[in-house]
């Protein structure tokens, strides 16, 4: 289970950090679904790791950032 959890947690950092790319270089809007859910996904790795290392500082700002990308997708399909 360690190996999956340093796994996903490495997708998380991928993840948020290419989003962030793709929103600054005008390849996607932040109101792109896909947008919201490399947000979310990553930051669900990230907290995943965090916890799992008991970093709390890095997994209570992953879980906001979670929680902020999941209320997103649900006014994107809404």
């Amino acid at each position: 289970m360690p190996a999956f959890l340093e796994l996903f947690g490495w997708y998380g950092t991928v993840a948020i950090i290419g989003a962030y790319a793709l929103v600054s270089f005008s390849v996607l809007q932040p109101s792109d679904l896909v947008y919201q859910l490399l947000n979310g996904t990553g930051a669900f790795g990230i907290l995943a790791i965090s916890y799992y290392k008991r970093t709390y500082q890095p997994a209570v700002l992953n879980a906001i950032w979670a929680i902020i990308a999941i209320v997103a997708v649900i006014g994107i399909l809404t």
